[in-house]
């Protein structure tokens, strides 16, 4: 008889208006204390620990709980559900109230969604179209050390949609990671340096018009914050930051443009004479296309003639640690350039 009376399991649509409603409830500012705020406070302990659960719940339905796979049907319906009422916008606003496994488990779900397809459709995608605003939230999350790689993880996957990373590419924000990248804390200047890195790579035509249209602030910005930091690791993450960018080929029209410049040699002149072996190695693939450039300014063949010779020693001292022919071609190549300047 008892089975008789078994509670209906709920549907991945009730679970999620039930975490939306726990979400609405959590984002209203707190009331003013009063006699009756012990209760009060426990009564908001209580509503966590379920709003905890829930989310727990929606991430199990994602990502499958043990060995059980997630069930597609399920995950559709979830989705659906998460994106009608704005359930990702409470979800990402109240993660700073959370506990840290809710938080872990709402960035996992917050990932996932950006994957969901309904009718062959990635909804997340037209949900970011219509709130871009909660991207200028999430990258203004790397000022909160608390939730700073939780809203950088979740910025990361948000970026995957093309639009997305164009809005946040042509944002006054983008200025931002500049900054966040040298924040004192080792793992959140890692992750802001992850998406910085995220933004200029993944979606080569945007990549290649953001660089062309900005070009005027954002390689000098590069070159004095990033490249010229005092931050050995800032240094060589941006160096091979920007050998990524100017060999991508649909950046060859921003490359002619940077290899053109005779700032931009002598900031790389002074990395190639780094103690480092890895920043001289990352320097050297971005000098050989000074060296090069068949169409070299004046300006730029007066900087290599007066430094041939002491180029030249450098380079006949450059070794890597293991064998590699394309390096020892691009040397060689590089050697002949400036010994017949």
């Amino acid at each position: 008889m008892k089975g008789l009376f078994k509670s209906k399991p709920r549907t991945p649509a009730e679970i999620v208006r039930q975490t939306r409603d726990l979400l609405i409830y959590f984002d209203r500012p707190p009331a003013a204390a009063s006699s009756a705020s012990s209760s009060r406070e426990s009564k908001r302990e209580e509503k966590m620990a379920e709003l905890c659960k829930l989310i727990r719940e929606l991430k199990d339905i994602l990502y499958g709980k043990g060995e059980l796979e997630p069930v597609a049907e399920a995950c559709t319906q979830l989705t659906q559900e998460f994106f009608k009422e704005n359930t990702f916008r409470l979800l990402i606003l109240c993660i700073p109230k959370l506990s840290l496994e809710a938080c872990k488990d709402a960035t996992q779900i917050v990932a996932n969604l950006q994957r969901q397809q309904v009718h062959s459709r990635l909804i997340a995608s037209d949900y970011l179209e219509k709130n871009k605003d909660l991207m200028d939230i999430l990258i203004c999350g790397y000022e909160d050390m608390d939730i700073a790689l939780h809203y950088g993880f979740m910025l990361r996957e948000c970026i995957r949609h093309q639009s997305i990373a164009k809005y946040v590419l042509e944002s006054e924000n983008m200025k931002k990671f500049f900054d966040y990248i040298q924040i004192p804390n080792f793992d959140i200047a890692s992750d802001a340096s992850s998406t910085f890195k995220e933004l200029l790579t993944r979606h080569k035509s945007t990549v290649a018009e953001f660089l062309s249209k900005n070009y005027d602030w954002f390689f000098p910005e590069f070159n004095s914050k990033l490249l010229s930091s005092p931050n050995y690791i800032t240094r060589r993450q941006a160096i091979k930051l920007l050998g990524d960018i100017l060999l991508e080929r649909s950046n060859s029209a921003v490359m002619m443009r940077y290899v053109s410049a005779k700032d931009n040699l002598m900031i790389l002149m002074n990395l190639l004479r780094e103690s480092s072996k890895n920043i001289q190695i990352e320097a050297f693939h971005v000098f050989k296309l000074f060296a090069a450039n068949q169409n070299k300014p004046p300006e730029i063949v007066t900087i290599l003639v007066a430094n041939k010779n002491k180029l030249l020693r450098l380079f006949n001292d450059f070794r890597l640690d293991k064998e590699d022919e394309q390096f020892e071609a691009d040397k060689s190549q590089v050697v002949n350039e400036i010994a017949t300047l």
